[in-house]
């Protein structure tokens, strides 16, 4: 015998039911009131910080390819890749840093990023964009395990012995990048590459903002970088070699 069917009905709001929003009440004495504004602008404040103060540390290190001091070593930050080749971002920082090289203000390249994944690898894609424009292949380096920009700079300084670098980057990004390889002991200027103001520069624009208490948090604790391993000798090879071709 079949069993018989359950008609199931969506339920109904009765007629003039409406879901109503609770919003926060705004304390109703003035002392409350006070406290809350105070809490307001404290928050803000706090937010704020970390990117005031890679401002206040980085702001006289920006400088263009023309007006940057010379210094050996041009490290450029990865910035991800599209159909195995750099994304526009990126390949706008491989410009500038041939442009360093060919106006002599570096004599090597170090290229980091992220090569964690057979499949995806930056440095390798950053030195093919830079032979492809008149970089020599032994006066690039490169680093495969740049996973950010405190990896970055630890590793370059650790694991390459860089001491001083040119740092070449996004406006938006240039000054967490000086701040945080100064803190990790290197002496940097940085070059902050022009964008037009697309969704992807406002979206880095707003992704540095978060980006910066990590950046601050990392100054400050110093951690290891994910993966350290030995010290390479590439960066010192390729400057003992200037003038060889």
């Amino acid at each position: 015998m079949p069993l018989p069917k359950l008609k199931l009905s969506r339920p109904r709001l009765r007629p003039g039911l409406r879901l109503r929003l609770r919003l926060p009440r705004l304390p109703r004495t003035r002392r409350g009131q006070r406290r809350a504004v105070q809490a307001v602008v404290l928050g803000c404040v706090l937010a704020l910080t970390p990117a005031t103060w890679m401002h206040a540390v980085a702001d006289s290190r920006v400088r263009t390819v023309a007006d940057v001091p010379a210094g050996d070593v041009a490290v450029v930050f990865g910035a991800g890749l599209r159909s195995g080749r750099p994304t526009p971002y990126l390949a706008h920082r491989l410009d500038a840093a041939a442009e360093l090289y060919r106006a002599g203000k570096v004599t090597v390249v170090l290229v980091t990023g992220d090569n964690s994944r057979v499949e995806y690898d930056e440095p390798d894609a950053m030195r093919t964009y830079l032979v492809e424009r008149g970089v020599p292949d032994g006066r690039i380096v490169s680093d495969y395990a740049g996973f950010d920009t405190w990896d970055s700079c630890v590793r370059a300084r650790k694991i390459f012995g860089v001491e001083r670098a040119v740092l070449v980057t996004q406006g938006f990004h240039v000054r967490r990048a000086v701040a945080l390889c100064r803190a990790a002991g290197v002496e940097s200027y940085g070059v902050g590459v022009a964008e037009p103001h697309d969704v992807t520069w406002y979206y880095g624009g707003i992704r540095e903002m978060f980006a910066a208490g990590k950046g601050t948090l990392d100054a400050v604790l110093r951690p290891d970088p994910r993966f350290l391993g030995p010290v390479e000798t590439g960066v010192t090879e390729a400057l003992a070699a200037r003038g060889t071709g």
